[in-house]
């Protein structure tokens, strides 16, 4: 079970993500960020906090917001990455490429 929910909308979006996204549920996760953004185009962060899980496909959607987010010339950012979600982005060097803050 995957959750997505928009908690903040001040200086930049910011999504609470929590449970898994994987890809039975990676679609609905990207429509769900792409609706706030293109209501309201601005950064968006990601919290990871209660992120437990994510699969290759899920990667592959994030890449997809953060191309999109900096053609429009915007940030993306993911915090509190739980070690086995941010192994992920570190085998594939999306940690150089994306912030991942503590």
């Amino acid at each position: 079970m995957q959750q997505v929910r928009l908690i903040s909308t001040e200086k930049e979006l910011k999504f609470a993500l929590s449970g898994e996204i994987d890809a039975a549920t990676s679609e609905d996760f990207y429509a769900q960020v792409a609706a706030a953004y293109e209501h309201d185009g601005k950064d968006v962060i990601f919290d990871c906090s209660d992120l437990t899980f994510i699969d290759s496909t899920t990667l592959g959607t994030f890449v997809k917001i953060f191309k999109r987010l900096k053609a429009d010339g915007f940030k993306m950012a993911l915090e509190h990455v739980r070690p086995n979600v941010k192994k992920l982005f570190d085998i594939c060097a999306l940690d150089t490429v994306m912030e991942i803050r503590p």
